[in-house]
C-alpha cells in the first residue's frame, strides 16, 4: 500500500471559457468610415510673393468690376414739380396792342417772356422759365408764372423775376402752385 495522495480532480472549464465567441455579440460597425487626415504635398509650398500678387490681382479685378457697374448706372432723377403762380406789376403797367401788358419807365424789363429763375435753399439755380401770358386790369399788369422741372426736396425756394431780387417761397406753397409776387 502506498501512502501517496492522489492528485486533486481537474476543474472543468466554464462554457464562457470554452466558447467565448458564442456567448458575446459582435460589436456594431462604425457609423462613418474613418477619414484620413489631409497630407500636404511635399515641396508644394506657395511662395508668399506669388500669393500676395494673386490676392492683389483678385482685389483689383473686384474693385474694377464694381467701379464699371456703378459708373454705367444713371442716377434716378429726383421728383419734379412745376412752380405756378402769378406776378403782378403795380407801377408802370401799360396795356399792349395784343390785349396783354408790359412795364414802362423803370419797369421796362417786365413783359411776357421775361426770365424767371428758381434757386434752391443754398442759392443754386435749379430751374428757369419765363413770365407767361399777361392781363391788363385797373392799372395793374398780371402775369402767369409757370416754371417746369423744379426738383422737390427743399425747405424753401427763391424765385427771381428779371434781375429784381429773390423772393423766398416755402416749398409747400411752391409745390401747390401758390407762388405770388408783386413789383412796383
Amino acid at each position: 500500500m502506498t501512502t501517496e495522495t492522489p492528485p486533486p480532480p481537474a476543474e472543468r472549464p466554464t462554457p464562457a471559457e470554452v466558447a467565448p465567441s458564442l456567448s458575446m455579440t459582435p460589436p456594431p460597425p462604425p457609423a462613418e468610415p474613418p477619414v484620413a487626415a489631409p497630407v500636404a504635398a511635399p515641396g508644394k509650398r506657395t511662395n508668399p510673393l506669388v500669393a500676395g500678387l494673386l490676392g492683389l490681382a483678385v482685389g483689383a479685378g473686384l474693385v474694377g468690376g464694381i467701379w464699371a457697374y456703378t459708373a454705367n448706372r444713371t442716377p434716378e432723377a429726383p421728383p419734379m414739380f412745376t412752380l405756378k403762380g402769378t406776378f403782378t406789376l403795380t407801377d408802370g403797367a401799360l396795356k399792349s396792342d395784343d390785349g396783354g401788358c408790359l412795364g414802362s419807365g423803370g419797369f421796362d424789363d417786365i413783359a411776357e417772356g421775361t426770365s424767371v429763375t428758381v434757386y434752391d435753399a443754398a442759392g443754386d439755380v435749379v430751374a428757369t422759365g419765363n413770365l407767361g401770358k399777361s392781363t391788363y386790369a385797373a392799372g395793374l399788369c398780371l402775369f402767369k408764372v409757370s416754371v417746369d422741372d423744379v426738383p422737390k426736396g427743399e425747405k424753401f425756394y427763391q424765385v427771381e423775376v428779371s434781375h429784381r431780387g429773390n423772393i423766398k417761397v416755402a416749398a409747400r406753397e411752391a409745390e401747390k402752385g401758390e407762388f405770388a409776387a408783386t413789383l412796383g
